[in-house]
């Protein structure tokens, strides 16, 4: 008979998880980020997510080291190159966490002409030769259903990585070739 209640509750749980995804976003806070100048909303859901890799060699694998990246990225985008806030919304980290940037329903700046329509989620580290580990996939793909499922992003999404949005090599070959087999890739 315990076997039976066990058996029922995986399958119940097998059924539900997808429609109750539950994922875990570590706040602006948790990395003491400065405040964003005028950040520019998006009403309603986009149509898109970007994928970026950060172009850190090393990445980061402790928690501490990815959100002195995350500050260092933040003050560079903010100080260097003149954006509001950090350009991307998401940051999926190499210590298991998914952090947030702008958040959702933020523009921004991430993408030329596709920033006011897209989510951007940027991977720390340089994935040019190597993949980010399945942790940090499984977040990105987590993060999306996420967005879907919370009505930030379009059920019928465009996945791009952000050499398809410029002349950039990021996301990086690797990560680049993973994320095109994912569903919701399209060749532009």
């Amino acid at each position: 008979m315990q076997r039976q209640q066990q058996l029922l509750c995986f399958v119940i749980l097998a059924i539900a998880l997808p429609a109750c995804l539950a994922i875990t976003i570590q706040p602006r806070s948790s990395w003491n980020a400065a405040a964003a100048r005028s950040p520019a909303r998006i009403p309603g859901k986009v149509d898109y997510v970007i994928i970026h890799h950060s172009d850190n060699p090393n990445g980061c694998s402790t928690s501490a080291e990815c959100k002195r990246l995350i500050k260092n990225i933040q003050s560079d985008h903010k100080g260097r190159r003149k954006f509001s806030d950090i350009g991307y919304n998401f940051i999926i980290a190499g210590d298991g966490n998914i952090y947030e940037g702008r958040g959702f329903g933020l523009q921004g700046s991430h993408a030329p002409n596709y920033n006011r329509n897209s989510i951007g989620i940027v991977f720390i580290g340089n994935f040019d030769n190597t993949t980010p580990s399945q942790t940090m996939l499984q977040n990105a793909k987590d993060l999306m259903a996420h967005a879907v499922q919370q009505g930030y992003l379009k059920d019928d999404y465009t996945l791009l990585g952000h050499r398809q949005t410029k002349a950039t090599a990021c996301p990086g070959q690797r990560l680049y070739d993973e994320i095109k087999t994912w569903p919701h890739w399209k060749s532009l």
